[in-house]
């Protein structure tokens, strides 16, 4: 089956990657090996992060591709490998899966949305930043380690006391 995809050079894009095994916390446990996919991947094919979230089974992430490239699913294969590649096999693998040789790490498919406007952009790096509140994981954004917040911050572009965990009922941003 073939999907479609919208592909823009240069373009802004709202990405949302879950494990196959939604109870598991990979994400966070592997931590390490996530960055360094990311790391590895973005050195090889250039990319901006512009927002991320990582969260246990899944994570959200926004990005802008160079002007002259529009291939992000190379890209986000590759991260899902990589990731899959440094961590233990411990999980469980479909008959499928196995025929195809793949883990049994990710889900085989992931959202994604094109940035259309500069409103859009907005909406979708306060959904990523609030997204720990929304799933109960913090009561403050500050307190979710595995977020571009801190950079934010850190840049002065957000408060440290952002969104001061009054959004926790998950209808911030959507």
């Amino acid at each position: 089956m073939r999907y479609r995809r919208a592909f823009a050079s240069g373009g802004c894009y709202f990405f949302t990657l879950a494990l196959q095994d939604r109870k598991q916390d990979w994400l966070v446990r592997h931590i390490d090996d996530l960055r360094r996919a990311f790391a590895e991947v973005k050195q090889r094919h250039p990319f901006e992060i512009i927002a991320v979230c990582v969260l246990p089974e899944h994570l959200h992430l926004l990005i802008r591709l160079p002007e002259n490239d529009s291939d992000y699913p190379a890209r986000l294969r590759m991260i899902k490998a990589r990731f899959s590649r440094a961590i233990p096999k411990t999980e469980a693998v479909s008959p499928s899966r196995q025929h195809k040789n793949e883990r049994g790490i990710w889900q085989r498919r992931y959202w994604e949305h094109q940035i259309r406007d500069e409103r859009d952009l907005n909406a979708h790096i306060d959904y990523i930043h609030i997204n720990p509140v929304k799933h109960g994981y913090v009561s403050h954004v500050a307190d979710w380690p595995y977020s571009s917040f801190h950079r934010y911050v850190q840049q002065g572009l957000l408060p440290a006391d952002w969104a001061g965990g009054a959004e926790a009922d998950g209808s911030f941003g959507e």
